[in-house]
């Protein structure tokens, strides 16, 4: 198969989007709807569970939500004013459909779904233990500790148990929870990964992203806080925080790129936010140039913040096609560089002879700048010119987000002038991370603590990283072994 995203297969790529109704009529549908808004979270895997009154009904599948449950025959059998839904990638455990979320399990206390955006840092430890107390997983995924956590905690109440579990847990968490009793909601005590509240009529809903709400027509109420709980039973709406107080670390890269732009992310506009990385970028490295051009879509806001700034004027010089799907069957070797102009093809007739700035959100691998600096090269480009609406990645996450090995990180093997001899480009250039928190309002100093979670930037992470330590420490241990023998 031959991609027809080049563009995207070399992103940071959200793990998951979540997405619950609780006393709607037709809530699987709502639910359906919902997941369409937050498919850019995760388009690997979709999955929905209602609850009728009575039992609980599940349908789980590969691909996206579109085809899967589009069928009327599909929410049909998706019965009640209750329901979960979660579309995925996948960080932890295999792509399989045993992993796709929500994840459902027969309890003491009755039926127990769960869906959860973000990553547990010390899941393999705790399974490990759980094992050996005689617990059988059925799935690969992390988010299988939390319901085997519930199920034995000591505790009497199912909340009890539920609190009991999230506090032998590290790292991201935002989960909406599904009982015959009612609607769990909640985020980890640092609110890395985002969930909002919204209310339609009667109806309480919560999702990954308020651009959800607004599709099914709801109206966003707040965001959950860090280290809340929210319990939704009957029309009682309560709150608790059984953890400690403690600063907050939301995402720092849901505003540079896993956010929709029509999105509201910590009490800001995440299209607003972008302009404003642009036209720090812009201030901060300045460039001689005809045109600013955005690398479709994700790069967008943030060029037009920058040719606002620069007064350059703003163009799109690389055309996207909606009408191609992801993949198509390569016929032979000769055809696969055409995979690239399937989806994204040069606007030849502005570019030729131009001196061009290109604004794309980050730089991974940089297999994909390099593509679009040739891109721009053979449309006949006069000069290139590389601007990053975020500071370099050097470092992995463990919260959730699909990042490729530090060791192949392009930002993390060379300095800013050997990426840029890399992509070919004629400049190159990122914005800091001080400028980034300047664009949100904020201020990065070394005497406090950061607003947010920055560790893809700086490798400052806000928790401990249990499952990580352990694999470094083996890896020490198989390269001393080599040494030896």
């Amino acid at each position: 198969m031959l991609t027809t995203q080049p563009f995207e297969d070399d992103k940071l790529r959200e793990e998951c989007g979540v997405f619950g109704v609780w006393h709607a009529d037709a809530a699987s549908a709502l639910v359906a709807l919902g997941l369409h808004a937050l498919q850019h979270r995760g388009q690997e895997a979709a999955g929905i569970t209602s609850w009728d009154g009575h039992h609980f009904h599940s349908h789980r599948a590969m691909g996206h939500v579109a085809g899967n449950f589009d069928r009327d025959d599909i929410i049909r059998g998706l019965p009640g004013n209750v329901a979960v839904g979660h579309v995925r990638y996948s960080t932890t455990g295999e792509t399989a459909l045993r992993n796709v979320q929500p994840l459902y399990a027969d309890l003491a206390s009755g039926g127990f779904a769960v869906a959860h955006n973000g990553n547990i840092s010390n899941a393999m430890a705790l399974r490990r233990e759980l094992v050996r107390r005689g617990s059988i997983f059925q799935s690969t995924s992390d988010t299988e500790v939390i319901i085997h956590l519930v199920a034995t905690s000591t505790y009497r109440t199912l909340m009890d148990k539920f609190i009991d579990a999230l506090r032998q847990v590290e790292g991201a968490y935002s989960l909406i929870c599904m009982t015959p009793e009612g609607m769990i909601a909640c985020r980890d005590p640092l609110g890395i990964r985002p969930l909002v509240m919204g209310k339609l009529g009667k109806a309480t809903i919560f999702a990954s992203e308020t651009v959800a709400l607004d599709v099914v027509g709801a109206t966003f109420e707040r965001a959950i806080d860090p280290g809340e709980v929210v319990i939704v039973t009957g029309e009682e709406i309560r709150s608790i925080r059984p953890f400690p107080p403690v600063s907050p670390r939301p995402c720092i890269f849901e505003h540079v790129y896993f956010s929709r732009p029509d999105s509201i992310v910590d009490g800001s506009s995440v299209y607003d936010v972008r302009k404003a990385i642009g036209a720090q970028l812009a201030t901060e490295s300045p460039v001689d140039a005809d045109l600013v051009i955005p690398v479709p879509d994700s790069g967008t806001p943030a060029a037009i913040g920058y040719a606002q700034q620069s007064g350059i004027p703003f163009e799109l010089g690389i055309i996207r096609s909606h009408y191609v799907g992801r993949t198509f069957i390569q016929p032979g070797d000769q055809v696969r560089h055409l995979g690239v102009r399937l989806k994204h093809n040069a606007n030849r007739a502005l570019i030729a002879g131009k001196r061009v700035i290109l604004v794309d959100d980050s730089i991974v691998r940089g297999t994909t700048s390099l593509k679009i600096v040739q891109m721009m090269r053979d449309a006949g480009a006069a000069e290139i010119h590389m601007r990053i609406a975020s500071p370099p990645t050097r470092h992995s996450c463990f919260y959730g987000v699909d990042t490729p090995e530090r060791t192949k990180l392009l930002a993390h093997k060379l300095d800013i002038g050997g990426m840029q001899d890399f992509i070919h480009a004629d400049s190159l250039a990122f914005v800091s991370i001080e400028g980034l928190y300047k664009a949100l309002g904020e201020s990065r100093r070394a005497d406090i603590r950061p607003q947010y979670c920055d560790a893809c930037f700086t490798g400052d992470y806000p928790t401990r990283l249990t499952d990580q330590d352990e694999l470094e420490v083996e890896d020490q241990f198989e390269m001393l072994a080599e040494r030896v023998v």
